[in-house]
C-alpha cells in the first residue's frame, strides 16, 4: 500500500511538473450578430432604412490556451479525456513560435478586416455600390515616404497617371531611376475620413513628392510605401464585439446585416448559427476548431449551423445531437439557405458529408 501510495504519488508529481509541447481547444462563447453584446447592439447602421429581425444569426468562437501557456502532463491527459475539448500540437496554433502579444496582435488584425469584407460583401449581396479607393497601408520606417505620406492617405494618381489598383503603385513608381522625384497627389487621411463620416466624396487633394530610394535586393526604384485597399461606404455601419479575434466571424456579420437591411425576416425566428471567413466578393473560407463550434452552437441552443463547404467533412464527423450541418460556399448559399430554414422549406438543404 505505502509503495503504491508513494508511486502515485511521484507519477502525479511528474504530471505537474513534466511540461509537455500542447496547446487545448474547447468551445467558447456565441454572439447573436442580430442581437447585443455588452449592452450595445453588435451591428449598428445608420443613414439607410433597416428592417426589424427576429431568431438568431450566432457567430461562434474557440477558446484556446495562450501562445506562452506551458501545459503539464496532467492537464494534456484531462484535456485528452474531456468530451468537448481537444489537445492539438501548440505549433498547430502558434507556428512560427509566435508569442502572445504577435497571436493577439495578427488576430486584432485579420478580425478587422473580415469586418471590412463582411459588409462589402453584405451590401453587393443586396445591390449597392461600395466603391474602392487606393489608400496607403503602410510607410516603411526610414524610408523616403516617412513623414510625407501617411497610413490612410488616398493615391489618386503617381506622376499625373491616375491609380485604380494597388499595383499600379508601383510599376509607376519602378518607371523611375533611385534618386528621381515621384510626385503622388492624394488625399489626406484626415480629409478621407472626414468626408466618408459627412457621406460625401473629398474635396481636398495635395500633391506630394519623394525622391526614390534604392532597393536592396535588385536596386530598382522605391518609395517605402504598402499600397491597399479601402472602401467608400454609402452609410455607415458599425460592427461592435470586444474580446473576439479572428477572420472566422466575417460570414455570420454579413448575413446580419443583410438580415437587418432586408424587408423579409430572414431567419423566421430560428435559431442559425455559423462561423465562416468572407471575402469581398462574397466567398465563404474555411476556418479552424470546426468541432468546438458546432458544440458551443449547440450548447447555445442553435438548430442549424452554416458550414463553409471545405470544413464539412470534418464537421460531419462528430455532429452534436440536435444539430443540422449547412453546407455553404458563398454568400448567397448562405442566404438562400437562411429563406429556406425560416419558411421551414428544409428539406433541400445542402448538406454536409464525412466524404
Amino acid at each position: 500500500m505505502l509503495a503504491s501510495t508513494l508511486m502515485l504519488f511521484a507519477l502525479l508529481c511528474a504530471g505537474v511538473f513534466l511540461k509537455v509541447p500542447y496547446s487545448e481547444m474547447s468551445p467558447g462563447p456565441t454572439v447573436n450578430t442580430l442581437g447585443e453584446s455588452h449592452g450595445e447592439p453588435v451591428l449598428n447602421i445608420s443613414g439607410h432604412k433597416t428592417y426589424p429581425t427576429t431568431g438568431h444569426l450566432n457567430m461562434t468562437t474557440v477558446r484556446v490556451t495562450g501562445a506562452d501557456y506551458d501545459m503539464n502532463l496532467l492537464e494534456a491527459v484531462y484535456g485528452w479525456l474531456a468530451g468537448d475539448n481537444i489537445v492539438v500540437p501548440h505549433e498547430n496554433l502558434y507556428p512560427d513560435g509566435k508569442t502572445d502579444k504577435q497571436s493577439t496582435q495578427e488576430n486584432a488584425e485579420e478580425f478587422s478586416q473580415s469586418q471590412e469584407s463582411a459588409k462589402v460583401a453584405a451590401l453587393k449581396q443586396l445591390g449597392i455600390e461600395v466603391p474602392v479607393r487606393v489608400v496607403v497601408s503602410t510607410v516603411v520606417k526610414g524610408s523616403p515616404s516617412e513623414g510625407k505620406l501617411h497610413a490612410g492617405d488616398v493615391i489618386k494618381s503617381v506622376d499625373g497617371t491616375p491609380v485604380t489598383e494597388p499595383g499600379d503603385v508601383a510599376k509607376l513608381v519602378t518607371k523611375h531611376k533611385p534618386g528621381e522625384p515621384v510626385e503622388f497627389t492624394i488625399v489626406p487621411a484626415a480629409d478621407a475620413a472626414e468626408a466618408e463620416k459627412a457621406g460625401r466624396e473629398p474635396s481636398t487633394t495635395a500633391k506630394v513628392t519623394i525622391v526614390a530610394g534604392k532597393a536592396e535586393d535588385d536596386g530598382h526604384a522605391i518609395v517605402g510605401i504598402r499600397a491597399g485597399v479601402d472602401h467608400t461606404f454609402p452609410f455607415p455601419i458599425d460592427i461592435k464585439l470586444a474580446d473576439v479575434g479572428g477572420p472566422s466571424a466575417g460570414l455570420m456579420f454579413a448575413l446580419g446585416i443583410v438580415d437587418k437591411l432586408t424587408p423579409a425576416d430572414l431567419t423566421g425566428g430560428k435559431f442559425i448559427a455559423g462561423t465562416g471567413t468572407i471575402d469581398d466578393a462574397g466567398k465563404v473560407g474555411p476556418i479552424g476548431g470546426i468541432q468546438m463550434k458546432t458544440i458551443g452552437a449547440r450548447n447555445a441552443g442553435a438548430q442549424y449551423f452554416l458550414t463553409p463547404a471545405e470544413n464539412c467533412a470534418s464537421a460531419a464527423a462528430h455532429v452534436p445531437d440536435g444539430l443540422t450541418l449547412v453546407k455553404v460556399s458563398t454568400i448567397g448559399d448562405a442566404e438562400q439557405a437562411l429563406e429556406k430554414i425560416g419558411k421551414g422549406d428544409t428539406a433541400g438543404l445542402p448538406s454536409c458529408t464525412t466524404s
